[in-house]
């Protein structure tokens, strides 16, 4: 098989489209889904998430009929006892070939660690996706969505050729979002409720939901103003209620601040605010939430300071900031209801009462396509 190393990517021919930077190592390539400047911004918590390449996919095309993809993950997810397979996912055209990834490092909980856990070092390896379609294809390899990756080779085999990649005419879509929108407990990495909803459309996805996030960053709204995109979405709240990161006072203007950055360099490009999806201990009781030692997720019912929202008071106040900016000139702003995508009728895919499971993540990225894009998608 002819072999092509991350290290020296030709991006004529290959494209990790959706990783903005990359910490570049002697044998591959980290993916990071920030840019390189926001590294003196960004906190633990969020730069440890944005090396999870949720929505990360490396467009090439090919006449090659066996794809190989090497790398070294990293997981700290289990099954059974036993490290999670990561899943890679080759896409041709509409058709879908799942493969996984067995060896790589994993994080496991050590209590006697003075961090709390362990790394536990493995080796790369490689993932290979036979019997593809002859003649030449676009090719997208979806990242995994819950792991580190980084990057080593890419090979195809013997007398195919990796030709010029082609300009992908799809409409772009940014999104941005909290650990709802990363979807860490999707099966795979089509499956995250954005991906769906895209592969749906027809769009091609930049996905910047950032599990435990999402608290209307500067460094977040800047990049996303930088973004070559034709639709924005936003899914904002939960996080602001799960940390009580801001009261009402605070909260309103810095959404209204969020939006004139984007808008200094996208004064047209249609965005959509959505507002949180169902989440029944803060949909009247202000956060934070914690996890209660039985897999779920409550708030803190004796804080009741004066300003702290509710999930209630975050969709009235989003809704008012739309219409509020539409009412001054703003045409190209809507609101969606977050209730749309997930609600009380659908508790039963909330295992633990804050994040949707697999089938959850699935439905909303159908019912976002199916209420939203059908009709809005960029055209």
């Amino acid at each position: 098989m002819d072999s092509f190393n991350f290290t020296a990517m030709d991006p004529s021919r290959i494209h990790v489209h959706g990783s903005l930077d990359f910490d570049k190592r002697p044998d591959g390539l980290g993916v990071r889904r920030l840019p390189h400047w926001t590294r003196a911004q960004v906190p633990q918590g969020l730069d440890v998430m944005a090396r999870m390449p949720s929505g990360v996919r490396i467009r090439f095309f090919t006449d090659a009929t066996e794809i190989s993809l090497q790398a070294l993950t990293t997981t700290f997810r289990f099954e059974d006892g036993k490290p999670a397979r990561v899943p890679f996912q080759l896409q041709v055209g509409e058709s879908l070939f799942t493969e996984f990834m067995t060896r790589g490092h994993h994080i496991k909980p050590e209590p006697s660690s003075p961090n709390g856990f362990e790394l536990v070092r493995g080796e790369p390896d490689t993932v290979t996706f036979i019997e593809l379609p002859r003649g030449e294809k676009h090719c997208e390899i979806w990242l995994p969505h819950n792991a580190y990756v980084m990057l080593q080779q890419l090979a195809i085999n013997e007398g195919a050729t990796l030709l010029p990649l082609p300009t992908d005419t799809r409409k772009r879509w940014v999104h941005y979002g909290s650990s709802i929108s990363h979807c860490m407990e999707a099966k795979v990495p089509s499956e995250i409720w954005p991906a769906v909803a895209a592969r749906r459309a027809g769009l091609c996805l930049t996905n910047f939901g950032v599990g435990g996030q999402c608290h209307l960053d500067q460094f977040m709204a800047r990049t996303i103003r930088d973004q070559d995109c034709d639709f924005i979405s936003m899914k904002i709240g939960i996080n602001i209620i799960n940390l009580d990161s801001m009261k009402e006072r605070v909260f309103t203007p810095a959404m209204h601040g969020f939006l004139d950055t984007i808008r200094e360099k996208k004064p047209l490009t249609p965005i959509l605010l959505i507002s949180p999806i169902y989440c029944p201990s803060a949909e009247t009781h202000p956060g934070p939430t914690i996890p209660d030692g039985s897999g779920k997720f409550r708030t803190n019912e004796a804080n009741l300071n004066t300003g702290s929202m509710t999930l209630t008071r975050v969709r009235e106040i989003l809704q008012d900031v739309v219409e509020r900016r539409t009412a001054s000139g703003d045409e190209n702003l809507g609101y969606f209801d977050g209730l749309e995508l997930f609600n009380e009728a659908d508790r039963d895919d909330l295992p633990d009462d804050l994040h949707p499971n697999p089938e959850g993540y699935i439905r909303m990225g159908n019912r976002f396509f199916e209420k939203y894009l059908k009709e809005h998608a960029p055209k």
